[in-house]
């Protein structure tokens, strides 16, 4: 039996399933300040027999919160290497004031770098990074991030600084390296790398708080936490990249509509408390931004799925003339809501009104006028019907499905889409979607294509990327690649194609022990900690 847990703002969500992937129990339960004891009341809520459970799975949006608000962030020393080229867009140059004031604002500007086919741009300078070593060390920072042109083609140079810094800070200085965050484009990389350090103390303290909560459960099963593309990693490399867990929350929800309506491809429309997060599922994963994406307000280029979010939900507000958001009363629905006893309309308000939904006490909401009832829903029908159709990319029938709490607001059919479907147990689809989130591997670099011998480049990646998912843990037999991309860079000499081929298969738990996780079978490396991040080691550090 696996668990499958989602910690969000508002609610923490569980779900218990069984070996045949059915959903044996699920639960609701309000998050809590201090995380361990809602992830608590929400297992205890389950009731599962302790000694059966093989694996706890979990997603969470609090970095991404931590990220909005500014708070709880580490400052940061950001040092790209450039130097000739680059000077004119400094670190955090593009940056909302608020998350730059949080991180301090501290930028440095260093030679190095490559070219796309790995010539250096410049070489290192040891003494400009003793100095700027010598800076940080003087303004107390404790987290670094190291950025250099064209690192995921060639690595090397930002492993070179990286130790020269070490070297000269000591140890307890975390240390986050862009080639293992993002794609080729600078900027955006370096942002997801500036990041990932901010969050490294706050990792710390999330992974150690859900450690905690399965231990008072007595929980000794490994637990793993779902990254933004739908597969899992373990503790080791949550801790040092954070980042990665980012759109977990849409991810999950989606990958659990996937299974809960037996569709791979389709739309999906997750209603929450604030928002209507709809995206389009293909083979059974999110698909994905093609490019940048923006998170609080700063572009990265780290994986994430291609989301619309609306402001309508089922706490959002209903004004006087029937239009519904974006404002929300949020989690304080319970206390505000007119069928909770309280004084605003919102839009659960309306769903009990007409009848879609019994929540609190209808009476309460009995003196709405049924055609203002009518009027407002058919509007939120239509802005949901409107999202789903700027997200589709062809006229061809597309099934829609409805999950989240607030899907009673989403209607048996939608202007222009005859097929809605509202699973059991829609309300936890972002738990069930964790529970069953796999492993994953893949290749994202530039590559040499000669004329005539593309399929055999191609050929290659694939491999790779299928040798990388059963590195990190997937069950032999079950890889299967879900997505090949190829950008010719024309503006680059000697067929330079930029390839991305993305692999994913089934956690084989009984591998654990001998297999090399870490995240996404990317050979992700934990900067500070000076090695692999392995499975083995994982494996142990994980268990509550």
């Amino acid at each position: 039996m696996r668990i499958g847990i989602d910690v969000g703002g508002t609610n923490t969500d569980a779900a218990l399933l069984g070996h045949d992937d059915r959903v044996l129990a699920a639960t609701k339960s309000p998050t809590t300040p201090d995380i361990t004891s809602g992830v608590t009341a929400a297992i205890q809520a389950l009731a599962p027999p302790v000694e059966s459970i093989t694996a706890v799975m979990i997603g969470t949006t609090h970095f991404l919160n931590a990220l909005v608000e500014g708070d709880r962030l580490t400052p940061v020393a950001a040092v790209r290497l450039g130097l000739p080229a680059t000077a004119a867009l400094p670190p955090m140059a593009d940056w909302p004031a608020r998350q730059r004031a949080a991180l301090g604002g501290h930028g440095y500007l260093c030679h190095g770098g490559r070219e796309f086919d790995g010539r250096p741009l410049s070489p290192l300078d040891p003494d400009e990074l003793r100095r700027t070593a010598a800076d940080i060390h003087a303004r107390g920072l404790t987290s670094v991030a190291v950025s250099s042109v064209f690192s995921p083609v060639a690595e090397v140079d930002e492993w070179r600084a990286a130790e020269i810094l070490r070297r000269e800070l000591g140890e307890g200085v975390h240390f986050s390296l862009s080639h293992d965050l993002g794609r080729v484009g600078l900027l955006a990389r370096e942002n997801a790398t500036i990041i990932n350090a901010s969050l490294r103390d706050l990792a710390t303290v999330i992974v150690e708080s859900f450690g905690k909560a399965l231990a008072e459960m007595s929980i000794t099963a490994p637990f793993f936490l779902s990254q933004n593309d739908g597969t899992l990693m373990d503790v080791d490399f949550a801790r040092a990249y954070p980042v990665a867990t980012f759109a977990s929350g849409p991810t999950n929800s989606m990958r659990g509509a996937a299974l809960l309506s037996g569709l791979g491809d389709c739309a999906v429309v997750d209603v929450g408390g604030t928002t209507a997060d709809i995206g389009v599922l293909t083979g059974g994963f999110p698909r994905e931004t093609a490019g940048e994406s923006e998170a609080a307000g700063i572009r990265t280029n780290f994986r994430i799925p291609d989301v619309l979010s609306l402001g309508i939900g089922g706490g959002s507000l209903v004004s006087r003339d029937g239009e519904t958001g974006p404002r929300s009363v949020g989690y304080r629905l319970t206390e505000e809501a007119l069928v909770f006893g309280g004084t605003r309309l919102t839009a659960t308000d309306l769903a009990v009104a007409a009848g879609r939904a019994d929540i609190g006490d209808g009476s309460h909401v009995a003196h709405l006028g049924r055609e203002f009832t009518r009027r407002a829903l058919d509007r939120v029908a239509e802005r949901i019907a409107d999202g789903v159709d700027r997200m589709r990319t062809s006229a061809a029938a597309l099934p829609v499905v409805a999950v989240g709490g607030g899907s009673v607001l989403v209607p048996q059919v939608l202007p222009g889409f005859a097929d809605v479907r509202r699973p059991g147990h829609f309300d936890v689809a972002n738990a069930v979607g964790a529970a069953i989130a796999q492993v994953g591997g893949e290749v994202d670099r530039v590559f040499r294509v000669p004329e005539g011998h593309r399929d055999t480049v191609l050929a290659g990646a694939r491999e790779e990327a299928v040798g990388r998912a059963l590195d990190a843990g997937a069950r032999p037999g079950s890889v299967r690649v879900v997505d090949i991309e190829e950008v010719p860079l024309a503006y680059l000499p000697g067929g330079a194609t930029r390839i991305r081929v993305k692999a994913v298969g089934d956690l084989d738990l009984g591998r654990l022990d001998e297999v090399t996780v870490s995240g996404a079978g990317r050979e992700a490396t934990v900067p500070g900690v000076g090695r692999k991040a392995t499975a083995a080691g994982v494996g142990a550090a994980s268990r509550a």
